[in-house]
């Protein structure tokens, strides 16, 4: 079978000089794993850390991919609960499944945790036209959602479900900032967030507000001013007065980092909560601590999610209470210049796809 490969890293983002659609060997199903043909498969910015080699060094030859949807076409002999012909999707948080942290159902919080097709290998991810994952690392796809949008609800959707429910616990009417409503996680947030009957305010750069609008946000404003949370703020009283409540946002949902840290501490009410995935500005964020200790503002760390979490994301799915936003399809042998357009997110809106048959 066909795979998408490469056998060294690319530190300068020379994603063409390494990226190879080569033949691999068919995958054999240990006795607790599925193989499935791959419909459709996302692309996450951990195949970019992959390529470059850093922040960890991935096992090469390397084939990336840590989402993707497609049919069984063969089972492990201990397998029980998925059979052949079957539909899924990965959940690529691997855990052991038997520590402290699993069994508490934290597995995201598993000392021995890897993510598939990025801290796997060699040559075991999505980016190939038959894989295979443990019976643990599938979930059926609803009846009602097709392969695309199945593989490109896999990791974000957990993420953001694990996010604003698992973390943030959010309840009706709280009003909610999605910080990058334009990203994969963004447009899923914005949704869940609506999902739950809160009023949400979005941020995005000034191409994607419409969209966002369109995703079901309430307003949407563009984080590249330089003054956006005057802006959310002015939005938080005018919800506040409808509401008889103190002004400012209930939870902040955010993978910005660095260059909106503070500002989004100071948009908080008292007692509101920050919960955050990732920083795609920057790690090195000055924070105000009088935002935090006078306020009681709960800051979370986010990481992933549980199975149970990707299934109940999936069943809204079905119900056409979620969509998946889906910038872009590419073939396997544009994989370079698929990468590339995730890397400078120019014009990208939602989840960019790869498929063995193309677009």
């Amino acid at each position: 079978m066909k795979a998408v490969v490469y056998n060294e890293y690319a530190p300068d983002d020379n994603f063409s000089k390494i990226l190879k659609v080569q033949d691999i060997d068919d995958p054999k199903p240990k006795a607790d794993e599925v193989v499935f043909k791959v419909k459709a498969a996302a692309l996450n910015y951990n195949d970019i850390w992959g390529m470059r080699g850093v922040p960890v060094a991935v096992p090469l030859p390397h084939v990336s991919g840590s989402d993707a949807a497609g049919d069984v076409i063969a089972v492990g002999e201990d397998v029980k609960n998925i059979k052949v012909g079957d539909r899924v999707v990965s959940h690529s948080n691997m855990s052991c499944r038997v520590c402290k942290a699993c069994t508490d159902g934290r597995e995201f919080d598993c000392i021995n945790r890897t993510i598939w097709g990025f801290q796997t290998g060699p040559t075991w991810g999505a980016f190939q036209e038959v894989t295979h994952l443990p019976e643990v690392n599938v979930s059926v796809i609803p009846e009602g959602v097709s392969y695309d949008d199945a593989a490109a609800a896999s990791m974000t959707l957990l993420t953001s479900w694990h996010m604003l429910v698992g973390r943030a616990k959010i309840v009706p009417g709280q009003t909610v900032l999605i910080m990058g409503g334009g990203s994969g996680v963004g447009s899923f947030g914005i949704q869940i967030a609506k999902l739950y009957n809160c009023d949400v305010i979005a941020t995005a750069s000034p191409d994607k507000l419409d969209k966002c609008l369109e995703l079901g946000a309430d307003f949407a404003v563009d984080h590249r001013k330089e003054d956006w949370h005057k802006e959310v703020r002015a939005i938080s009283k005018e919800l506040a007065k409808k509401k008889g409540e103190a002004p400012g946002i209930d939870v902040s949902f955010d993978h910005i980092g660095e260059t909106h840290w503070n500002k989004q501490l100071t948009l908080l009410k008292y007692g509101a909560t920050l919960v955050s995935c990732g920083a795609t500005t920057g790690y090195d964020a000055q924070t105000d601590l009088r935002h935090i200790f006078f306020k009681g503002t709960n800051i979370l760390g986010s990481t992933q999610g549980t199975k149970a979490e990707l299934d109940q994301g999936l069943y809204w799915m079905g119900q056409g209470k979620i969509k998946a936003a889906i910038d872009s399809t590419y073939s396997f042998e544009q994989a370079a210049e698929a990468h590339t357009k995730m890397l400078t997110g120019k014009g990208l809106f939602g989840k960019i796809l790869m498929k063995p048959e193309g677009t």
